[in-house]
């Protein structure tokens, strides 16, 4: 493991901890010493955490990003609105159809991720975001798609939450594939309820998560 992806992943974990204040001003020489690291690896990391919206720009430095429950609260809704459309618009008849080709792909993935096996890690948010983000492109809208792309970017300090625990990250596989056969087999409407149960469900925990780590 290099220097970078080392300090990176340290600096998260204790972001998601909660052990570093959010009225703490974050700067490379800061996360040097922490980690004891020259300035590069240190200035790599603080680039990727921002990235990841772990880190937010204020008053002219760094500092925990904090979302309110009220930001949070309207991003997930328009993010259920989104990822429901995606479905419901296909069920209009032969005009609008998922594209099964981008879902079997996908579904292959996760497939291979459930037989050899995936530990808890908060990186894992990434591929839950492109499995959402397949299955909303499969229905043909790009522009739904790059909406939620903003959206996934704004909610990821808190979702990240979510797969810090192993029976998260098989029920997250477990749910995918069934919400991905659902959608290949045309049982779009049981495949509507599982995909609100599901996001529901992960709002849900990464929430209760969050609170001790974040000023919700």
């Amino acid at each position: 493991m290099t220097e970078q992806e080392r300090v990176y992943l340290q600096l998260r974990d204790d972001l998601l901890a909660g052990a570093i204040s959010p009225l703490v001003r974050i700067t490379e020489m800061r996360v040097a010493e922490r980690y004891s690291v020259s300035r590069t690896p240190a200035r790599d990391a603080l680039a990727r955490l921002r990235a990841d919206r772990l880190l937010a720009f204020r008053d002219g430095a760094l500092y925990r990003y904090m979302p309110t429950r009220k930001e949070l609260s309207d991003l997930y809704e328009l993010r259920v609105t989104l990822e429901r459309q995606g479905i419901v618009r296909c069920t209009g008849g032969a005009d609008t159809v998922h594209d099964t080709a981008l879902i079997e792909d996908e579904l292959a993935l996760w497939h291979e991720r459930k037989s050899q096996g995936v530990t808890p890690d908060a990186g894992f948010v990434t591929a839950d975001e492109q499995f959402h983000l397949t299955l909303l492109l499969a229905s043909g809208n790009t522009e739904m798609v790059e909406i939620l792309k903003g959206v996934n970017q704004r909610i990821r300090s808190v979702r990240m939450h979510d797969y810090l625990t192993q029976d998260r990250i098989n029920s997250t596989i477990d749910e995918h594939l069934e919400i991905g056969e659902l959608v290949l087999t045309g049982r779009l409407l049981e495949a509507l309820e599982a995909l609100e149960s599901h996001i529901g469900e992960s709002q849900t925990v990464s929430l209760a998560r969050a609170t001790d780590s974040f000023s919700l």
